[in-house]
């Protein structure tokens, strides 16, 4: 299995997999509530059977090529690179459309890992390996108006707000509003291009 590095921290990037069911289970109950406040994820991971037709349900995905679910693991002890640690959240590709060139990007994390960047990092290292290595125009970001946290990570990542979907999306019976984010492939060259002259 691979695992990218996303810093000093330790913090690792690596594929989500249904054999992971009961990790992601555990960590899913860490940050039930607090991940749910926006998104559907913790509803559908409610025990060891959902969480791993959850995880099935991205691997089918990636097998069709039109998703993908990374896991985010901190605290991976010295020297076991792509192995150990604590699952703390991830990011995703809700949908891949390789023919348009256009792909949906998510994220969640649990409280005890906020304010570290962690989904930031992530979200660039996914974000990069779409556009440059599949060679995708457009990278979506959708989120609840009301998730601050999230829109903080798309405007971290140089998107532009597209507009908003008004009252789009049922969540816990109540109707939300979604703003729609994107970042173009020349502008995420051109961004990443200026921050390699910053650092020159």
């Amino acid at each position: 299995m691979f695992a990218i590095s996303l810093g000093d921290d330790g913090a690792e990037l690596r594929p989500l997999e249904p054999w992971q069911a009961e990790e992601f289970l555990a960590h899913m109950e860490r940050g039930r509530e607090f991940v749910g406040q926006h998104i559907g994820f913790p509803d559908l991971a409610t025990d060891l059977e959902s969480s791993r037709a959850c995880l099935r349900s991205y691997a089918d995905k990636a097998a069709a090529d039109t998703g993908r679910i990374y896991g985010i693991w901190t605290e991976v002890p010295e020297g076991a690179r792509g192995r150990g640690g604590k699952l703390v959240g991830g990011v995703l590709f809700r949908t891949m459309n390789a023919a348009q060139g256009v792909a949906e990007a998510g994220c969640w994390l649990e409280p005890a890992a906020v304010g570290k960047g962690l989904i930031t990092r992530a979200s660039r290292a996914v974000i990069d390996w779409v556009i440059e290595g599949r060679g995708f125009h457009r990278v979506e970001w959708l989120v609840s108006a009301a998730n601050e946290p999230s829109i903080a990570v798309a405007r971290r990542l140089g998107m532009t707000r597209d507009g908003v979907l008004r009252e789009s999306y049922l969540h816990r019976g109540k109707r939300a509003d979604m703003e729609v984010w994107s970042v173009l492939a020349p502008e995420w060259r051109a961004a990443k291009q200026a921050a390699a002259g910053q650092t020159a």
